[in-house]
This record gives structure tokens, C-alpha cells and sequence, in this order.
């Protein structure tokens, strides 16, 4: 919570606190501190949901769109496949049948 603060730090930056605010004081100072922290904390995690929604919400974007291109470019490939001239059905069947032994003259 407080880095590279051992023990001993915290302990010497208690000892001056109460030196320089004196024992009535330092209660209120550290309330007043804790709240500020608190205050920051909830502030940065709810910016930090914030920008995950933003995020989410461009990617929902971005895989929609790729979605309607998807979507434009198989309709399109649907009609021109429907453009197209089609053998007849006679022509399809016959050439489907394996060659048949030599008729005989």
C-alpha cells in the first residue's frame, strides 16, 4: 500500500506528524486524509470502468460493422450468383452419366 515504505519510515513519519500537529490534532488530519484517499480511490476506479465501457462499446462498434460488410458482401454475391445463366437441366443430367460402352454399327 505505501511502495517501498518499511516500518521504521512510517514510524518516523508518525513521530514528526505528532510533532508538528500535536496529539489532538493528528486524529482529525488523519480522518480528513483517509476520506481524500477514499474520495481518489473511488474516483479512479469508476474512471477506469468508464473507459473499460468506452472500450467495449467502440469494439461492439467495430465488430458490427464488420458484421453489416460481411452481411452487404454475401447478399451481393447471392444476386450476382442469381445473375448468372444456368445450363439447362437436360445438358447437366447427360453429362453426370459415365460414358456407356461403344453402340455397334
Amino acid at each position: 500500500m505505501f511502495g517501498s515504505l518499511g516500518l521504521p519510515e512510517l514510524i518516523m513519519i508518525f513521530v514528526l506528524a505528532l510533532l508538528l500537529f500535536g496529539p489532538r490534532k493528528l486524529p482529525e488530519i488523519g480522518k480528513s486524509l483517509g476520506k481524500a484517499m477514499g474520495e481518489f480511490r473511488r474516483a479512479s476506479n469508476d474512471l477506469k470502468r468508464s473507459l473499460e465501457e468506452e472500450v467495449a462499446a467502440d469494439e461492439l462498434r467495430q465488430v458490427g460493422s464488420e458484421v453489416r460488410d460481411l452481411g452487404r458482401t454475401a447478399v451481393a454475391a447471392v444476386s450476382q450468383a442469381a445473375d448468372e445463366p444456368r445450363a439447362p437441366a437436360d445438358q447437366s443430367a447427360a453429362s453426370d452419366q459415365p460414358p456407356g460402352p461403344p453402340e455397334s454399327p
